[in-house]
């Protein structure tokens, strides 16, 4: 008596094993885009007990030297005079067809002279734009003790 094999080959290709290391390449990426820091001068940031998850699109850069920057949607950042940030900012920050309110971040490198600051964020404010300051996250034993502590 003779036994046969039933060894035969499936036509098909099982995807499973593709599709979950196609997933686990998607959160890596998504987890790591989240990592990188947008600014694209160098400007040493202050530091904060707490940041903001707000991802603005128009971004003020004020270097070390009190020069202005200007980057909106995320393009190279462009010197600008003080003159003609009001201008710059209503004609190409704010866009009727945004549905939230409009949101400018201001980078100011930490040795920028307060009066400075205030003049850009003045700027802001009488054009009714929400303007946010950008930090960086200071070290745990720097930060104050929360109340429930």
């Amino acid at each position: 008596m003779a036994l046969k094999r039933s060894n035969t080959m499936m036509a098909t290709f099982s995807m499973a094993s593709m599709t979950d290391v196609i997933f686990l390449l998607l959160i890596f990426f998504m987890v790591t885009s989240t990592v990188v820091f947008p600014t694209a001068l160098e400007v040493n940031l202050p530091q904060s007990s707490r940041q903001t998850a707000i991802k603005p699109s128009t971004r003020v850069y004020i270097d070390k030297e009190s020069r202005i920057f200007l980057s909106l949607n995320s393009e190279e950042p462009v010197e600008i005079a003080l003159e003609a940030l009001p201008q710059a900012l209503v004609t190409d920050a704010v866009r009727p067809d945004e549905e939230a309110d409009p949101c400018i971040a201001v980078y100011a490198d930490e040795e920028v002279t307060y009066g400075r600051l205030v003049e850009v964020l003045d700027i802001g404010a009488s054009l009714n734009l929400k303007m946010v300051l950008a930090t960086k996250l200071a070290p745990a034993s720097a930060r104050p003790a929360a109340e429930g502590e």
